[in-house]
């Protein structure tokens, strides 16, 4: 079955039979963790690198990195029995505005807090693919950790 997550989700599962999908990642973050010992897969899509108001967090904490990266690694760990080595963790997403005057910067943001993230908890990223012009959608195969990444350039 192909599970589908929106900004701000996340989904781990243990069912070889699952797919684990996200779409239109643009200047958001969409981060896979597999191991491949447990067969476990998840996929988190976040928007944000951390929110600006505490309440936000309380119904929205995927929304953020700072807030959703550690709840998804720690699922892994207590929901599924991986421990952190086992895990490979890719990152995509974090697309470039088209925008000539982006003051924000939220795709280099994103993807440089995820970084700093995976680095302070000694996650090591095994494949990056971020920056650019394109929206990427993302799927990944709980059965195999494979990953298939659709590519759109973004046009306005």
């Amino acid at each position: 079955m192909i599970r589908i997550i929106g900004i701000g989700e996340m989904a781990i599962s243990n069912d070889i039979n699952d797919s684990i999908k996200t779409y239109a990642l643009g200047s958001c973050v969409g981060i896979t963790a597999y191991s491949s010992k447990r067969k476990v897969g998840g996929l988190i899509h976040i928007a944000l690198p951390s929110p600006s108001k505490i309440v936000d967090v309380d119904t929205r904490c995927c929304f953020y990195a700072s807030t959703g990266l550690p709840i998804f690694i720690n699922k892994f760990h207590k929901e599924y029995g991986c421990s952190k080595g086992e895990l490979i963790i890719n990152v995509f997403g974090g697309a470039n505005s088209i925008r000539n005057c982006d003051a924000f910067n939220v795709g280099r943001k994103n993807v440089e807090f995820v970084k700093k993230y995976l680095d302070d908890v000694n996650l090591k990223i095994n494949l990056m693919e971020t920056g650019e012009n394109v929206s990427r959608t993302v799927e990944l195969s709980v059965a195999t950790g494979e990953i298939t990444v659709w590519h759109q350039k973004i046009i306005i």
